[in-house]
């Protein structure tokens, strides 16, 4: 039976070589140091919040009053994606990488204080140079239809495996900088980005989310808009009242991103919080790259600076959309230090000895993490397919 790249280069007219296979994930493939976007200034000047605080807030007492009652956050979502290389393949005497994905994206829910499984989406994808569309134009129907072709192969039909999609990626405008192969891992992290937001859509849409039941995003909420993907979840102001009852927990940030209100650098402030306290809420917007969609950003510490390694672990970074009523007023502080409360109280039990991230990791998230992990075909599996 034919193999996935043979069916690849006859239906696009390529020549597979055929090459070394291999998992970006045991090479050392380009990260994303930081949840949030490390390039961006956070300043306090502009407070995103109702009650103008100037200094850090104490939580520690409410968060022992709620550690009797149903937290407020019920849902818990991660999304992750494995990439790999699985060949070269030529158009035009120029030689293309072939990329890989499998996507996961979970949901689970708390239910009396157990983590139930709610939603799954497991998605492989492949990425493709978009030159191999020798056409030209219509690359969603060029792609969609290569995608239903390669799932009518007998290979798939016997393995009970579909693909989600075929992904076209561009070259890099400089070569010199990055390699080929960043283009294909960066749309697959995209379609990962959209599954999420899909993902939301649809529990927002089922009712499952409310002022009683919010849900934790791992990770930051700030999407950038895109050029592929479903037409109503491209850009963040179409969708951001789905994110009403929804925060992003970010477990690592740039500290060196963080300014005070004179613009100078502050990443003390951070370093310094002290335990069971959050910042002041600070509004961020990013009008060029995140439209008028505007945010409120703060941070907790959580563990006590002498159990950890490094000053900023034991701090999560937590953001929320604000919506537009809350434009030119900031979230209810109340909300905030709700919000907030309970979040210190997800810190226990840890994951330590599990996990190098335990410091800045929440449980519940952690189980989420470890869940969406389990649904991944294997390396070999997955790579013996090409």
């Amino acid at each position: 039976m034919a193999k996935i790249m043979q069916i690849i280069a006859k239906e696009t007219n390529g020549k597979s070589y055929n090459t070394e296979k291999y998992s970006f994930d045991t090479i050392g493939m380009p990260s994303f140091d930081y949840d949030d976007d490390g390039s961006k200034i956070m300043k306090w000047q502009v407070s995103g919040e109702t009650t103008r605080h100037k200094k850090p807030v104490p939580l520690g007492d409410y968060a022992r009053q709620l550690a009797g009652s149903p937290p407020v956050i019920s849902y818990f979502l991660d999304g992750s994606r494995h990439a790999y290389k699985v060949d070269d393949i030529s158009y035009n005497k120029q030689v293309y990488p072939v990329v890989a994905g499998q996507v996961g994206v979970g949901c689970c829910r708390r239910v009396d204080g157990v983590m139930h499984a709610e939603k799954f989406y497991r998605r492989l994808v492949l990425s493709l140079p978009n030159v191999c569309n020798a056409d030209g134009w219509g690359d969603e129907e060029f792609f969609a239809a290569k995608t239903v072709k390669l799932n009518k192969s007998a290979e798939l039909k016997r393995l009970g495996i579909e693909f989600s999609a075929i992904l076209p990626y561009t070259m890099p405008k400089d070569k010199r900088k990055g390699k080929v192969e960043d283009s294909g891992i960066a749309c697959i992290q995209d379609y990962m980005i959209q599954s999420e937001k899909e993902m939301v859509a649809e529990l927002v849409k089922a009712g499952r989310i409310n002022q009683n039941n919010y849900l934790l995003k791992d990770g930051s909420l700030e999407y950038k808009p895109m050029k592929t993907g479903r037409d109503d979840l491209r850009e963040l102001q179409k969708i951001k009242h789905n994110y009403r009852w929804v925060i992003g927990v970010s477990k690592s940030f740039n500290p060196e991103s963080i300014l005070d209100h004179t613009g100078k650098p502050n990443a003390n402030y951070i370093a310094d919080l002290p335990l069971f306290h959050r910042t002041p809420v600070a509004l961020y917007e990013n009008k060029a790259f995140l439209g008028d969609v505007q945010f409120a950003v703060w941070y907790i510490r959580i563990r006590d600076k002498k159990h950890t390694r490094t000053p900023f672990d034991g701090v999560i970074k937590v953001e929320k959309i604000l919506m537009d009523e809350e434009y030119g007023i900031g979230i209810d502080s109340d909300e905030i230090d709700l919000l907030s409360a309970t979040l210190i109280n997800e810190r226990t039990p840890t994951c330590y000895g599990t996990d190098k991230r335990w410091a800045n990791h929440l449980y519940p998230v952690f189980l989420t993490e470890s869940f969406v992990k389990s649904k991944y075909m294997s390396t070999e599996m997955f790579l013996h397919l090409f």
